[in-house]
Order: C-alpha cells, then structure tokens, then sequence
C-alpha cells in the first residue's frame, strides 16, 4: 500500500528537467504543474510549469546553485519540512552544494528560523548527503571555488616546469595519446617566462580557458584577456607568456599540435613592472 501511495503523490517537483540547449547554457523544464492539475487547476499549473519555473528559474541574474540555496533557506524558513524541501535539498547538491556548505547553511538559518526547524532540516539533508561528500581537499576557499566551476581536475604541483613560471601552478594531464592535453592551473598572479614554440613543421601550441580569467600576451602586442571558453591559437616561433590575472585564479587546456622536431625555448621571466599594468 505505501508503494501504492508514492506513485499516486510525487513531490510537487518530481518532473522537473534540465535540458541542454548548449555546452555552457542549460534551461530548466518544469511538467509537474501540468502532470498532476493539468485539468483540476490548469491555471495553477501554467504559473508553476511556465513562470515560477520556465521564467523564474531560468533567469541568469542568479545562477542554478544559488538560486537552489535561496530556495532550500525559504522552505526551511516556512516550516515546509515535506518532500518538496527534500526535492529541493537534492537539487541544491546535483548542482554543487557540498555537504559542509549545506551544514553550514541549516546551521545559519536556523538561528533566524528556529532551532526545531534545523533539526528537521538535517534529518532531510542526512537522506541526501554521505559525510564530506561533495568537498574538495584544497584549504584555500578560493582554490575551492575554481576548483567547483571546472569538470576538469586541478592535478598535481607543476614542479617539473616551476623554474619557468612566477608564482605556483597545478597541472594535470588529459590526454597523452596522439594530441597531448594538459590542464594548466595558476594561483592568482602566476604567470610562465616568455616562451616560443619551436617545430621544423607543425607544431604550435592552441589554449581553452575553461575558468577564472588570465592573459595571453605576444611580443609587441597587448594582453588578451582570456575568460572560460576564449580560445587561443599560438603559431610557432612566436614570443609570448600566459597566466593569471592578478586577482583571479585561472585555468587553461594546453593543447600541443603535432609537428616535427617540436621543442619549447623557455626565456625571461615577464617583468613585475610589466605584469603590473594588467588589471
């Protein structure tokens, strides 16, 4: 009887859908609304399906995860401790929330809500959350934070190339089979030496930002801002360094184009002085 009961009443939530429209845009679908009032409050159902969540959620002042949190506050806010919160509970984790972050948001809340209401909460997010799930091992909050806007990992120290960059950076490997694929990380600052790519044929080098924003800069030339999903094209035999900006940690793909007889030919560092005239 009790399975009987769960398929007849779903959370007023249970349709909701995102569907890709592209890589970097998603738009949430909502069909709860029409599914389960359709024809008792068609009404009802156009404002729930259509406009709290085909406009509102939609709206790109606030992103996903935000708007989650604001959404999980309000309902502990109410009192609604039912299946809509627990719903919305998932939803604030599928789109990022940790396990910390969600402890400490109940945590705060419930001094200006109450108490009792935190403790429903919890025994909700409990169901939801393992221990630590979700976290990263970085201490720096803001290493954390890039960390979270990137499907590709920070990786290791780059101590192997570390003479040649000012400041620290992370590398991981992506691909090492037929074109190499390497994310590089720096801390906010960091920069490598001015370099060129050298190759009898071939060769080259192409950079993706996937996120925080950085520069690209060739000899003669001003800095090119780079933000996620700006692309770099670099030729051989060409003068240049990238990096961060100064107050943003930044991450790019380093994607190396076959060529023949390819080598790097690493040269001095860029200046203070110089780096110094970026914002």
């Amino acid at each position: 009887m009790k399975e009987e009961k769960e398929k007849k009443c779903p959370p007023r939530e249970a349709s909701l859908n995102i569907e890709e429209e592209t890589q970097m845009e998603k738009k949430i679908v909502q069909t709860a609304g029409r599914n389960q009032l359709g024809e008792f409050a068609p009404e009802f159902a156009h404002f729930n399906d259509d406009v709290l969540f085909g406009e509102n959620w939609n709206n790109q002042e606030i992103d996903v995860k935000t708007r989650s949190i604001i959404t999980v506050v309000a309902l502990m806010s109410s009192g609604i401790t039912d299946s809509s919160l627990k719903y919305h509970l998932q939803n604030a984790k599928n789109h990022g929330v940790t396990q910390k972050e969600i402890a400490a948001i109940i945590t705060h809340v419930a001094f200006y809500a109450g108490w009792p209401k935190g403790w429903a909460v919890f025994n909700l997010a409990k169901e939801v959350w393992e221990l630590n799930e979700g976290d990263l091992p970085y201490e720096d909050e803001a290493m954390r934070a890039h960390a979270k806007e990137m499907v590709f990992p920070i990786g290791a120290p780059n101590d192997g190339f570390a003479q040649y960059f000012s400041g620290k950076s992370f590398l991981a490997p992506v691909s090492t089979n037929q074109v190499g694929i390497f994310n590089v990380t720096f801390e906010p600052g960091c920069r490598n030496n001015w370099h060129i790519h050298n190759a009898d044929k071939g060769g080259g080098q192409i950079l993706v930002c996937v996120a925080g924003r950085g520069y690209y800069q060739e000899e003669g030339k001003a800095a090119v801002e780079m933000k996620a999903g700006d692309c770099i094209n670099i030729p051989t035999g060409v003068k240049h360094w990238h990096g961060a900006a100064p107050n943003s940690w930044f991450s790019h793909l380093a994607i190396e184009v076959p060529g023949e007889n390819g080598s790097n030919e690493w040269l001095e560092p860029v200046s203070d002085e110089e780096y110094g005239k970026l914002k």
